[in-house]
């Protein structure tokens, strides 16, 4: 047996209950993990929402760090012992979850079950964002919203490690601390940010704006860009963003949009492996820091949320079985 989390049906954080279940059985090219923790991530909350469409009953979670405890038929890549993580998994919220071999990342000596947990899909997503939606140059000047969110923190080191210019936007001053300490060149407030952010570039704008906020800050992210910039939008933390009516690319300087989506930037296991290979590294090495902004028992995974969707946390949330 096994305590996992399961939502009943579509509701606010209350539907997240506790409940035994059997320990599931691998199937064919399947790795079963026994669960060191959980990563929880804002795409949890929209299908736990209803704003992403699941079957209910629904167990949440597609990211955890954990010991592979036994193979299915098929396996060749890993062992029993083996440590691994996945920002691909399914029903994480587990004491024990089931990740295809192809879609479990090694994790190296030098990196903890928790910042193995915190890392791949935030980490996953801020390397794509800079090296695949829009490529950072040195040199580019870069609008980075939620400075001090889980992907925030990782994507200002990023950026800074590539040469590039980070203004971003917090809420509070405890964020703002945080953000400066990653290495933010400004960090400005939601209020009026898109006119700040032509004065700090001479009235030209953003190369790019990075935009996992949504619906409040959508309009002010067209306004940041200079011409023929480029807004990357990632998330919808604020709620979604309602239709665009192309015509105002144009008018905003010829414009791009993209929405991109973490499955469409791990398409095969040579660009998985070059994602996660380079992001563990760095975090080996030092050079990149994970902040686990806050811990929870699997059991509180009601809580986690409420916490999140209410920007109570910092960092990386995450949960232990």
């Amino acid at each position: 047996m096994m305590h996992t989390i399961v939502a009943r049906e579509a509701g606010g954080p209350e539907v997240l209950t506790l409940v035994g279940r059997e320990r599931p059985v691998p199937g064919p090219g399947q790795l079963l993990v026994k669960v060191a923790a959980v990563g929880v991530n804002f795409i949890d909350t929209y299908k736990r929402s209803g704003t992403y469409k699941v079957h209910y009953p629904f167990t949440p979670g597609s990211e955890a760090s954990g010991t592979v405890e036994e193979l299915g038929d098929g396996v060749t890549g890993f062992s029993p012992g083996d440590r691994v993580a996945t920002a691909e998994g399914i029903n994480c919220y587990a004491g024990y979850a089931l990740i295809d071999e192809d879609k479990a990342l090694p994790v190296p000596h030098g990196v903890d079950d928790y910042t193995a947990a915190a890392l791949p899909l935030q980490g996953i997503t801020a390397h794509y964002l800079i090296n695949s939606s829009f490529k950072v140059e040195p040199g580019h000047t870069v609008l980075l919203h939620a400075g001090a969110g889980g992907v925030g923190l990782l994507l200002i080191q990023l950026l800074k490690a590539r040469g590039a210019r980070v203004i971003t936007t917090v809420s509070t001053d405890d964020k703002e601390q945080l953000a400066r300490e990653a290495g933010a060149d400004h960090v400005l407030r939601y209020a009026g940010f898109a006119a700040k952010v032509r004065e700090l570039t001479d009235g030209t704008g953003a190369d790019v704006v990075y935009d996992g906020v949504g619906k409040d800050t959508f309009d002010g992210s067209l306004d940041a860009l200079r011409i023929r910039g480029t807004l990357v939008l990632f998330g919808a933390a604020s709620g979604p963003v309602p239709p665009v009516d192309p015509q105002r690319l144009n008018a905003g300087g010829s414009l791009y949009l993209t929405r991109p989506t973490i499955a469409h930037f791990l398409r095969n296991a040579q660009e998985r492996r070059w994602r996660s290979d380079e992001l563990f590294a760095a975090v080996a090495d030092g050079s990149l820091k994970v902040r686990i902004g806050a811990r929870y028992d699997l059991a509180e995974a009601a809580r986690a949320h409420d916490d999140l969707e209410q920007r109570r946390t910092t960092g990386k949330v995450i949960l232990v079985p």
